[in-house]
């Protein structure tokens, strides 16, 4: 009689990378039925665990098995056999293949009869509508919005019909609707025996969606709590070490003058002119369903996207208008989105990463003096707190969260005066977010202005002065801080206005 339990076990699980102890003693208990958060800081191993069930990697020690039969999955594909499933957070499409290209892409073999045509568009069609709704299945995916394809990403998942989805932070690139919309999903995959791994930093999504939650701290398991057990506080200490937490949200302040101008700003031919001035020390936050125009407007004030209207600099001396080639020069800096595609270069190293705008500034006599690269980036690496091996080791080699601390200090170091994020805390984990949060907050009591797109309200309650809200390509709202929450910015998500100002 086989009394192992079912499910996805892992016992005692350890990986080592070189001298870096990725998992020390990793431990779970994944069910059939259930959704299973995996919670834990950015470093914290959680990513080296579902590489180990995604086959990427092997253990060094301990086992893995599924309903009693062990896993030894030496590759995706091993491990897609056995009926496990990984989404990543990194949107994985081939931006030049179709929609439905894109969802059966790596599908061959999977499927013990070969599929026809009509058959691959009609499911796909039916897994993608009920995640993201109408999505034309002959458009190029490079074609979408991020939220898209990495619906397309979910939905690459779903047609095989695993026995064990693992969501890796996939939901921070879908929008609000698409999110609620794999939720019920999610549940009644769950009620069918699916068992789901859903890994989030959003605390949120981890209360309404969890039925269990286990918390990793330098790669050991040290608790898993049931969902009649759950709280904010006590997650945080387990994650953290620390009990309680500190508040973050922003004071009201005074600001200064205006430094920053977009007049007659549109962002389609047909939506109403956007006028916005951003004056010195104030944090202004950008929201909106995704595709509504938040991305373009932030964009355009970066000077990096063209349109109808104009944005200028306001100086001592007088006023410039911004372009995508002048922006260092009138003390503008913009952190793009996607840190994989737009920011990152993987092949080069932290300190590499780092210098990169700032080469000029570590030239003596035409030579790069990289005693000076390497000064700046000690003092930037101390006051950001940022934890890495080696300066000189690759960038891929950093949590997610750490990578983005090397972002943020690259345009930091360029001595902005104004500061425009684009969803910075993306895929970042609770204790860096509070991190980041405290160096804004001192960035602007110095007089920086700032400029936050985010998906995530409960940031932008923390974090603005004042959050314009975007609706059909145009500010349908702005909300002052006296009247922030979390439902005034979710109100004019949806169009209502009895809440906010208009």
């Amino acid at each position: 009689m086989n009394n192992q339990p079912s499910g996805l076990m892992l016992a005692g699980v350890s990986k080592r990378f070189g001298a870096t102890r990725a998992v020390i003693d990793g431990d779970l208990h994944l069910r059939p039925g259930e959704i299973h958060t995996l919670l834990g800081e950015n470093g914290s191993g959680k990513s080296t665990l579902v590489k180990i069930l995604g086959g990427v990697h092997r253990p060094d020690t301990g086992s893995v098995t599924l309903d009693g039969v062990p896993v030894n999955s030496r590759s995706p594909r091993q491990a897609m056999d056995l009926g496990i499933a990984a989404v990543f957070q990194e949107v994985l499409t081939a931006g030049s293949q179709s929609v439905l290209e894109n969802v059966w892409l790596g599908s061959h073999g999977t499927f013990r009869r070969r599929l026809g045509r009509a058959e691959q568009r009609s499911i796909a069609q039916d897994v993608l509508s009920r995640i993201a709704g109408e999505v034309p299945l002959d458009l190029p995916a490079g074609q979408l919005s991020l939220s898209e394809r990495q619906s397309i990403c979910i939905a690459r998942a779903l047609v095989r019909k695993p026995k064990v989805l693992i969501l890796d932070e996939s939901t921070a690139s879908l929008d609000v609707r698409s999110r609620d919309r794999l939720f019920v999903e999610l549940r009644q995959l769950a009620a069918g025996g699916t068992a789901i791994l859903f890994i989030s930093h959003r605390m949120d999504e981890v209360a309404e969606i969890s039925d269990r939650v286990t918390v990793l701290r330098s790669g050991r398991s040290v608790s898993t709590v049931d969902r009649s057990d759950l709280s904010v506080d006590r997650l945080i200490s387990d994650m953290t070490g620390n009990s309680g937490h500190d508040a973050t949200r922003r004071q009201p302040h005074d600001s200064g003058d205006v430094i920053l101008r977009g007049a007659s700003v549109r962002l389609a031919s047909a939506s109403a002119p956007i006028d916005f001035e951003l004056r010195a020390g104030e944090v202004v936050g950008l929201a909106g369903l995704e595709g509504h125009g938040q991305d373009h407007f932030i964009k355009r004030l970066a000077g990096v996207a063209a349109g109808p209207g104009s944005v200028v600099r306001i100086l001592p001396e007088g006023v410039a208008e911004l372009t995508e080639r002048n922006g260092d020069a009138l003390g503008v800096a913009y952190l793009p989105r996607e840190r994989r595609g737009e920011s990152l270069f993987e092949s080069m190293s932290i300190r590499e990463n780092f210098a990169l705008p700032t080469l000029a500034k570590d030239r003596r006599g035409g030579l790069l003096d990289t005693r000076s690269i390497a000064r700046r980036f000690e003092a930037f690496a101390r006051s950001l707190s940022l934890r890495f091996g080696a300066a000189h080791d690759a960038i891929s080699t950093l949590s997610g969260g750490n990578q983005q601390k090397v972002l943020l200090a690259r345009w930091l170091a360029t001595d902005p005066r104004v500061l425009l994020l684009n969803d910075p805390t993306r895929g970042v984990d609770i204790g860096t977010k509070r991190e980041i949060y405290a160096i804004l907050h001192r960035l602007s009591a110095e007089g920086m202005s700032v400029v936050v797109l985010s998906s995530e309200v409960d940031e932008l309650v923390d974090l603005a002065d004042r959050v314009l809200v975007f609706r059909d390509q145009s500010v349908f709202a702005e909300i002052p801080h006296s009247e922030l929450s979390t439902e005034s910015i979710v109100a004019a998500y949806f169009g209502q206005k009895s809440e906010v100002h208009t």
